[in-house]
């Protein structure tokens, strides 16, 4: 039989394991917008906390929804949260809100608070933040990558990086700021690098080769774009965690914040947004999205099971469900030999030597060529 011929019957075959775990993967995605509220049941809302005053903590996109839930409840613990932002301006009003609120509340000295310009669609940008940040020289505790972008319903757009706009908001840039932040993350005791991602990546597909989306092989469609974007922040990050040693303390969590409400829907039809805004029961407010977020955060419990995957030889970070618990990726993003590719495309697309933690791990320099 021809190479040709072998290589065709491989994509057909390929082809119809990917519908197959497509509709696995839909069932996932069904279960949890029509189920979520039922198996979070147990939780409270708002999220309890216990004192934070102990922890730094940076989240991006913090200025809306999720994130900004999730850096307000920080701060009332008594953490020093960073908000990473892109519009400084909005997060400086939403701190003198929050400070107002908190005063009047009587319940203790000012929040820890403090606004940071990152613009996750610039790479420079990300650099730039993570010098800014690395030369203070002070722990990192928590990395929560949360800013993320689903332009549902909208078209294929790219950054100035030329990378598609899904891939690099949800994908690239918080892979690149983990890996330039690790110095910071090492300084600290027991820190976490949370990332939080989506049900939707059991819909990804990823092409190691094609990360960008415009070989044509699938069409480009928004949903396409941001499952795939999913499915690559979890291969990657299975990846990262394997490759940190136990010695430093590093903790890499992805989650699912489960189906919320935001403005995800701004360009589908009419009809459709109404129709989404109508489901109240069923999707989460901001406030109950950010409690998977709060727990990989702050739980005490995520070092010991980050630790029992790494010395149990899991090729898997940990995975945190809409209601707090563990819980398995798709199959898909436990495929090693794709993560491995994903883990070796990214670092390419993002500027770095394919040995960069080792190098952060030993203290050495790593040069990107973004920023420079």
């Amino acid at each position: 039989m021809s190479s040709e011929k072998v290589t065709l019957k491989k994509t057909k075959k390929m082809d119809g394991l990917g519908w197959i775990e497509w509709l696995r993967g839909l069932s996932n995605v069904l279960q949890e917008m029509f189920f979520q509220r039922v198996m979070a049941s147990h939780l409270h809302n708002p999220f309890p906390l216990p004192p934070l005053n102990h922890l730094t903590c940076i989240v991006t996109g913090s200025t809306s929804g999720i994130g900004s839930e999730t850096a307000r409840q920080l701060a009332e613990a008594g953490a020093h949260v960073v908000m990473a932002v892109r519009n400084t301006r909005a997060g400086h009003e939403l701190i003198q809100q929050w400070q107002t609120k908190w005063s009047a509340s009587g319940k203790g000295l000012p929040l820890n608070i403090q606004v940071m310009e990152l613009d996750l669609l610039s790479l420079d940008s990300v650099v730039r933040f993570s010098n800014a940040w690395n030369a203070r020289l002070a722990p990192l505790h928590v990395l929560i990558n949360n800013a993320g972008m689903f332009a549902m319903g909208g078209a294929q757009r790219f950054s100035k990086d030329g990378y598609e706009q899904h891939l690099q908001v949800n994908h690239l840039a918080p892979a690149l700021l983990s890996l330039l932040l690790l110095p910071s993350l090492i300084r600290a005791s027991q820190s976490r690098i949370i990332n939080v991602n989506s049900v939707i990546h059991y819909l990804g597909f990823v092409d190691p080769n094609d990360l960008n989306l415009v070989a044509g092989k699938r069409k480009f469609s928004s949903l396409r774009g941001y499952s795939s974007s999913k499915l690559a922040q979890v291969m990657f990050n299975n990846v990262l965690f394997k490759k940190l040693p136990l010695e430093t303390g590093i903790s890499v969590v992805c989650l699912s914040p489960g189906v919320v409400q935001t403005n995800v829907t701004r360009d589908l039809p009419r009809l459709i947004q109404d129709i989404y805004s109508a489901l109240p029961y069923f999707i989460y407010s901001p406030q109950e999205g950010c409690r998977s977020s709060l727990f990989s955060a702050t739980a005490s419990q995520i070092p010991n099971y980050c630790e029992k995957l790494k010395t149990n030889h899991k090729s898997v970070c940990a995975y945190i469900s809409q209601n707090c618990q563990p819980t398995n990726p798709s199959e898909e993003a436990r495929n090693i030999e794709t993560s491995n590719k994903v883990w070796e495309k990214t670092i390419e697309l993002i500027g770095l030597p394919l040995d960069a933690v080792e190098m952060l791990i030993e203290g050495e320099e790593v040069q990107c060529r973004y920023g420079i």
